[in-house]
């Protein structure tokens, strides 16, 4: 156990307003059901243009300004749609026309402005006028026929203002600037129904409105608790420590400073106490620990790290002190990226979720035409009369309610639910759209290294081949060909990242090697590297450079000045003492060959993922790899891949995805390491990348982004994907079945003005709980999905069967 004695100094202090941004929380103004649109907005980074250039930028959503609500100078603004949030925005009066202006200062003067926020969407309040107005309903039949309708009134009269000085604002707002929403229908339709005498159903209509919409930001809520979470689980501040020369003082004399985690840099030496969270990404300079990463990955088993391993920003030390040396800037973290992506996933909305955005006020217009068209032909027609419950106006204005699109709006809430269930797996959605384009695919490509397999390549063995004999016999020219061919390869692959890079590098660790100097270096992506270098002999002679070319062996054997040069090589490659289940590289110095053996084992549970895609997921699987036949088709039969493309370059990868997918309907899922697939992963339908080895390409280009170093998320991926659309579907039939069959009955005069409106938003809140049935375990079926609601269902009943046999069985006790 460490002892400390510490001396802290903090550096910035960050305004109370900024931090609430900062941090994504409602500032301490806000109430249930009121969230600022600031907050919803995608977030960019902000530099105070008065402060000095050293300050830090801050990952806000928009420049500081007035939370909403917070101020008697606010303008109002409400709005419905798919994002399923009713705030209010009270930005300034350049959002606003002319008449709109004009009534917001008359509000303002005369405090209508100031009720109307007090009141608007209060949770306890629409609790409060609900409760009053069941009392009116109940007035009729508990008191006599004098007193009632006098006591009915009254209750009215306090509960109208809790639930109508906020619509009829909103209202009055909305319509000057053409937002004809479906805050609009409903405030015209209570309103109307005051006017015909009908106040109580009228009131009625507002108290359910608001409480469902209450409800329903609820439920919206429960769809972003993981992210939400993640948002505030990161550090504000980290302890920075006074290092010089890359040596840390003892535990005990250690002195930090406690800054903003947007100003560690690169280099930078951090204290990580017990229970803290680590701020950015790094590696542990000192110390041992257990972590939990099950913000970041979805995996709650601690793991144990030492000196030397890679800690991401956001882990959670467990026990004992870290001293972790940054890697990567707040910006750029893990934590950082993870919550980026995923405000800006919510950006790539889906078709459904477009097109509800563009036609939702004109489908309110529609609606609204309907219903004069009721009001105003039935009478002509049908021979209804125009006033009364049972007048063409009082259908209109049912017909208003039960036409409104609630219901179809919150349809697209299964889509941030999924994705918000895929982020709590360590599975990163670029958007809604990338959940339809993954349940409409029907094959699924692998590529092999670093996917299917470890991707930890082991060399096993270093073996001449060609060029290294003598005329005479097949001695060695040199009998130290193999520690000179592994020396150059070391150093044409030293900073490389490559699977074969990294095992040559660690296979020459610890060995005695020559030192060879590397003048000139080119990569060749898909085939290989090629070098000039210094430093190195060619039998007993001394050159001063030679030329030098390291990759596939159809890539050197290519490189040879005659056709029966190239036969050669590949004759000795297939007659090779080690057979052909390695892994092959070959190095050519000189016109001498060397060939090197890399073993590569296939991911443990990798045979599990093949079997579950293929079958109970139906999808048509296949394998696509730079690797020789031999060794792909080793890894594919010990996975369970029948279809196998063997030796492709970058380009013949790029072309196969391009026809697979065209040739069938649906499209093709890649999935890749991230390191020489991004064109891949650009063309097919749907990339997916193992965000851990990817590079910045890839990550750009994928469409998903496994967390998890490994891919045995990617079952759970398509079947949440199929899943999702599914009850999208289902919530789109709900929405349209609950509109027509109120929409029929009001136009009928079968229901009442406040049945209509039960209906209505009962539709709604059915929609609202069927599509957060998406947190739920995926299912690969329909069938499979009903069955999993039965019994669920089946179980809620029997634990609320089982609450009331226990709660009957008590007996009192003794007085």
């Amino acid at each position: 156990m460490y002892s400390l004695s510490l001396s802290s100094s903090t550096v910035g202090r960050l305004p109370p307003t900024h931090l609430c941004l900062a941090l994504r929380i409602p500032p301490p103004c806000s109430r249930y059901g009121r969230l600022s649109p600031i907050l919803r907005s995608p977030p960019l980074l902000w530099r105070n243009p008065r402060s000095s250039p050293s300050q830090p930028f801050l990952l806000l959503p928009h420049p500081p300004r007035a939370a909403a609500g917070c101020n008697a100078n606010n303008d109002h603004d409400r709005k419905h749609g798919v994002d399923h949030h009713h705030g209010h925005d009270h930005t300034g009066e350049f959002e606003y026309n002319g008449v709109q202006k004009a009534i917001l200062r008359f509000a303002k003067a005369v405090g209508w402005a100031d009720l109307a926020d007090l009141l608007r969407e209060h949770f306890q309040l629409c609790c409060c006028s609900m409760v009053l107005l069941l009392l009116a309903v109940a007035c009729p039949y508990v008191l006599p026929s004098r007193a009632a309708k006098s006591v009915q009134n009254a209750f009215i009269c306090m509960a109208f203002p809790l639930v109508g000085v906020s619509a009829a604002l909103d209202a009055v707002l909305n319509v000057p600037a053409g937002k004809i929403n479906i805050h609009v229908l409903m405030a015209f339709a209570a309103f109307a129904s005051v006017f015909m005498g009908n106040s109580l159903e009228g009131a009625l209509l507002l108290a359910m409105f608001n409480l469902a919409h209450i409800a329903e930001e609820y439920f919206t809520s429960r769809s972003n608790v993981d992210v939400k979470e993640l948002k505030d689980s990161h550090p504000d501040f980290a302890l920075k420590l006074e290092v010089g020369d890359d040596s840390v003082q003892q535990p005990f004399k250690l002195e930090y400073q406690k800054i903003p985690v947007h100003q560690l840099e690169v280099g930078s030496y951090i204290l990580v106490r017990a229970g803290e969270a680590v701020p950015v990404d790094g590696e542990v300079f000192q110390g041992a620990s257990t972590i939990i990463n099950e913000h970041l990955t979805g995996e709650s088993k601690p793991v144990d790290i030492k000196v030397g391993d890679a800690v991401p920003g956001g882990a959670r030390n467990l026990e004992g002190m870290l001293i972790v040396k940054t890697t990567k800037t707040w910006e750029n973290s893990t934590l950082n990226k993870i919550v980026q992506l995923t405000e800006e996933g919510q950006l790539n909305k889906p078709k459904l979720q477009r097109w509800l955005d563009e036609f939702s006020d004109q489908y309110s217009k529609v609606v609204i035409a309907l219903s004069l068209v009721v009001a105003l032909i039935g009478p002509l027609i049908f021979k209804w009369p125009f006033m009364g419950t049972s007048g063409s106006i009082y259908r209109a204005l049912g017909l208003m309610v039960a036409a409104s699109p609630c219901a179809l709006a919150v349809a697209p809430l299964a889509y941030a639910t999924a994705v918000s269930s895929c982020a709590s797996k360590g599975i990163l959605l670029k958007g809604g759209r990338v959940l339809d384009a993954v349940a409409a695919c029907q094959i699924v490509a692998f590529d092999k290294t670093g996917t299917l397999t470890t991707g930890k390549l082991m060399c096993k063995a270093i073996e001449p081949i060609h060029g290294h004999w003598a005329q005479d016999n097949r001695a060695c020219c040199n009998p130290d060909c193999e520690i000179e061919a592994l020396a150059v390869a070391a150093a044409m692959e030293r900073g490389t990242t490559h699977p074969i890079g990294r095992a040559v590098v660690d296979h020459s660790v610890g060995k005695v090697l020559p030192n060879v100097s590397v003048e000139s270096f080119e990569s060749l992506p898909g085939r290989g590297l090629s070098a000039t270098l210094s430093g190195i002999k060619s039998g007993n002679e001394s050159h001063q450079h030679l030329d030098a070319s390291l990759g596939s062996v159809e890539y050197i054997a290519s490189l040879c000045k005659s056709t029966s040069d190239s036969d050669k090589i590949k004759e000795a490659v297939k007659a090779s003492l080690y057979g052909s289940n390695f892994v092959q590289a070959a190095l050519t110095v000189n016109d001498k060959v060397t060939l090197f053996h890399f073993e590569d084992e296939p991911r443990p549970g990798v045979a599990d993922v093949v079997s579950t895609l293929r079958d109970k997921g139906k999808l048509q699987l296949m394998m696509l790899t730079g690797d020789h036949e031999t060794s792909a088709c080793r890894v594919a039969k010990a996975v369970g891949i029948s279809e196998v493309y063997s030796s492709l370059k970058p380009e013949d990868k790029l072309n196969h995805v391009k026809k697979s997918s065209r040739d069938t309907g649906g499209g093709l899922i890649m999935v890749g390491d991230g390191i020489n697939d991004a064109p891949a992963l650009a063309a097919a339908t749907v990339g997916i990348v193992l965000a851990q080895r990817a590079s910045a390409t890839a990550v750009a280009v994928a469409d998903v982004l496994l967390l998890q170093d490994n891919i045995s998320s990617v079952p759970f991926c398509i079947a949440k994907a199929r899943q999702t659309t599914l009850l999208v579907k289902q919530s789109v039939m709900l929405a349209l079945s609950c509109i027509i069959f109120a929409s029929l009955l009001s136009v009928l005069g079968t229901l009442p003005l406040w049945l209509t409106v039960l209906l209505h938003e009962g539709g709604t809140l059915l929609v609202c709980l069927n599509s957060i049935r998406a947190l739920n375990e995926p299912t690969w079926s329909w069938r499979e999905d009903m069955l999993s609601l039965f019994d669920g269902i089946r179980c809620m009943i029997t634990r609320l069967v089982e609450k009331m046999r226990f709660g009957s069985n008590v007996v009192p006790s003794a007085v």
